[in-house]
Order: structure tokens, then sequence, then C-alpha cells
């Protein structure tokens, strides 16, 4: 569902576009990633996958093009695998696991979008995506829309283009008609869900049976941890959940992507939440980036809710991939 101002005037600063789901290249079964650790803010270690990748047309190792996807709130790396096996066929491709979530660190300080803009960056230079002189791309997924666009505006000319999987273009009080307080509320798992760990799978895998293989299966295990008792409990610490909320409800996206001198893609879950909320955040975002005299951001629609990198993994890879060139 494009989301077009040819139709519709008050979309202004946003371009309406439709992707290409069969201009995606299929996943590689066969991929796997290589776990590393860079070291960023002085002593915090920040885990990433390294899902490797070849330039187009080469056998030689990618480096025009490529990229760094970040996961979402309680995400880890491991959630963008249905994306990263079809991006490694082309390009150069890396997840972070954010401060905090995933094999990262988990310190008492450094919750906000700055800082962790800051460790997107660090990941990139130890992955050596940095190495050359070609422009690299950043994706992020919901949350991690958020720490992208601040890595976007701080590597300036180096980022080719910054994608956002259904996050960083909305102020969250907004668009959910809740505060910090009442969404972490939210968050709590249904005592039944955790009582073990075949429920919680169960109930993972009930999201959307048709989309539910060995890489979603992964990423749940990665999000949990089994206590002795057999129950189980989320693997990001308490005080981490609260930080991140917190920084995501105080956070304005607006003058964030204005100051992103690459060009902006949007992929919004219609299907999630207050939609037209959601689209007139959207455009005002694009207004400020017109404001500012950067180009407007191209957006499109889904049907779907929030985990697009797992229900529309053609779709997102083509829309990276449109912007890595």
């Amino acid at each position: 569902m494009a989301l077009d101002p040819a139709t519709d005037p008050a979309t202004a600063g946003i371009v309406g576009w439709s992707p290409d789901p069969a201009a995606a290249p299929g996943p590689d079964p066969a991929a796997e990633p290589e776990g590393f650790v860079v070291l960023a803010d002085g002593d915090v270690r920040l885990h990433f996958l390294d899902w490797g990748g070849t330039a187009v047309g080469t056998a030689e190792p990618a480096g025009s093009g490529a990229v760094l996807l970040l996961p979402g709130l309680l995400g880890p790396a491991w959630t963008w695998a249905p994306v990263a096996r079809r991006l490694s066929r082309s390009r150069h491709t890396v997840v972070a696991d954010l401060r905090g979530q995933g094999l990262s660190d988990s310190p008492l300080h450094g919750y906000d979008p700055d800082t962790l803009a800051a460790d997107a960056v660090a990941v990139a230079e130890g992955a050596g995506l940095l190495d050359g002189d070609s422009p690299i791309v950043l994706a992020g997924h919901g949350f991690g829309g958020i720490v992208a666009a601040g890595a976007a505006a701080r590597l300036g000319v180096r980022c080719a283009g910054l994608v956002l999987v259904d996050g960083g273009f909305e102020r969250h009080e907004i668009t959910t008609g809740i505060d910090a307080d009442e969404f972490l509320r939210g968050l709590d798992e249904p005592p039944e869900i955790l009582r073990s760990m075949a429920a919680y799978l169960a109930d993972r895998r009930g999201f959307d049976p048709a989309t539910w293989d060995a890489d979603q299966e992964r990423a749940a295990l990665d999000g949990v941890v089994e206590t002795g008792a057999g129950h189980v409990v989320r693997a990001v610490r308490p005080f981490v959940v609260e930080a991140i909320v917190r920084a995501m409800f105080a956070h304005d996206p607006a003058p964030a992507l204005a100051a992103v001198d690459a060009p902006v893609t949007a992929l919004v879950a219609v299907g999630a939440g207050d939609a037209e909320a959601r689209i007139a955040e959207l455009r005002r975002c694009g207004s400020a980036r017109l404001a500012a005299a950067r180009s407007p951001i191209r957006a499109t629609g889904f049907p779907d809710a929030h985990n697009l990198i797992r229900y529309r993994p053609a779709e997102v890879a083509d829309a990276i991939l449109r912007v890595a060139g």
C-alpha cells in the first residue's frame, strides 16, 4: 500500500513507492554468520553478527553498499536473519546487538539514542564497513530505527541511505495513546507463556505459523533464559528495558530525521496500532526534512503487524537494496 502525495496533498514530504519482492534475492539457507565483539564507550563490549557477503557480480568481499542492520526493543541480532540471508548474497551485511540486548554488555548507563547511535558507528567501524570509500546503508527495526537515524546523522556522507522498518518516525505517546509507564506494564508476558520453554516457543510460533522456522526459533531462544525450575525469563535486564522505553517515549523523530543527509525510506506496518496517527507522524517527519532542505521520505505501508522483518523479508530486502544501489 503506497502512501502517495499525488492522491493525498497532506502527504507533503512523502513520496509513495511500491516494493518489488521478486527483485530481492532469495534467502541463502547455507549462510551462517560469525559473531564478533567491538569495544565502545570505553569498555562496553558490543556483539555483532557478520553475515559476510560478496560484491555484486564478483567473488570478492562486498564493500560498496555494505549494510548495518539494527534490531528493535528486546530484539537480538538474530531477528534480522530472514533479511540478512537475502542481503548477504550481494552486500556485506552486519547485524548489531544493541547495548543491553542480545550478547552485548548491559552497563548501567548509555541507553539514550545518542550513545546508542555512537555504538552503532563503532560496530560499523569494527566490522570494517567503513574501511573503504563507499558509503553504507543503515536500517533499523522499531526502536532500532531511532538508533539508525542517529547513526546516519553522525556518518553524514558516509551513509548512503536510511531505511526505517516500522519505527523511528513517530512520537510514541501520540501514536499509542499511553505513556511510558503503561507501555512498560504492557510488556509483561502472561504467566502461562513463561511457565516453560515449550509454552514460550508455542506462543511465538503462533504469531504467524507460516513464517516460523529455525531462524525464528533461534531469535526467540536468544531473547530469553531458562531457569533451573524450567521457567522462562526475559534475557534483557529490567533496568535496560525501562531505560530504552523511556528514551523511546522522550524521542522526537522529526528533528532527528531532518539531520540526516542521506535519503530516507520508511516501511510502515499499518496493521499495527493507530495507522492514521502513525501516518500523520510520518508526514510530520517528511515536512521537517523538507524544511531542512532534505529529500522527502520514500514510504510504503503493509497491512501487517509490527515485525515486518519476519512477515515481509523480501520487501524489506528490496527496500534496502534499492538504497544500496
